[in-house]
């Protein structure tokens, strides 16, 4: 009788495997033939959970937002006050920005896939998806810790969300290039969420 395969399983094998591949060499890296032998499966096993390597990366994309959103979530989770919609804000923002060796293969392969966007009208859709995503969540966060009163009153959550964003972006590039790096990234992410919260 033929081994049965896990299909879920094996495509999540191989966007381990093409995310490992896009943190060391960019996009450009990420093939199919070096995605199987990487994943130690056959080209055949790759190309029968995607037809084509545009397909692929959409899905090491969505993968890698998952990746990231469960690590936030655990931080959450491992907080001294998890139901607190600041300390949800402030580890959401935490988690976005490297601190270790996962952290930081996860912030060179998303630098990749926004480079990637510039010219990839598709990439560039599911990251707008993502953001957006994002810029709601943060949102709903601030408003929340401002009906708490642990964030100023004053905040315009839509304005603050766009900034957060901004800036843990601008961080993310400034420890790629070693401008900061993880102590001095979180010092600064201190300092701007101090300035969101209530006196």
């Amino acid at each position: 009788m033929p081994r049965q395969v896990d299909h879920a399983a094996r495509r999540r094998q191989i966007a381990e495997a093409v995310f490992e591949l896009i943190s060391e060499q960019g996009t450009e890296g990420a093939t199919l033939r070096l995605a199987a032998a990487r994943a130690g499966v056959s080209m055949g096993a790759v190309q029968r959970c995607f037809s084509t390597k545009a397909e692929m990366m959409t899905f090491v994309l969505e993968y890698m937002n998952q990746r990231v959103s469960e690590r936030v979530q655990n931080r959450i989770d491992a907080s001294g006050d998890p139901d607190s919609a600041a300390i949800m804000l402030e580890q959401t923002l935490i988690g976005i920005v490297p601190v270790d060796e996962p952290s930081l293969a996860e912030t060179r392969v998303w630098l990749a896939f926004a480079a990637q966007a510039a010219v990839d009208p598709a990439l560039a859709a599911i990251q707008r998806r993502q953001y957006a995503d994002l810029a709601a969540l943060i949102n709903v966060l601030i408003r929340a810790g401002q009906g708490d009163g642990d964030l100023r009153a004053d905040l315009d959550p839509d304005q603050e969300a766009d900034a957060l964003i901004t800036f843990t972006d601008g961080l993310n590039l400034q420890i790629l290039f070693g401008r900061h790096d993880s102590r001095t990234a979180l010092a600064a992410l201190e300092h701007r969420l101090a300035a969101l919260r209530a006196r």
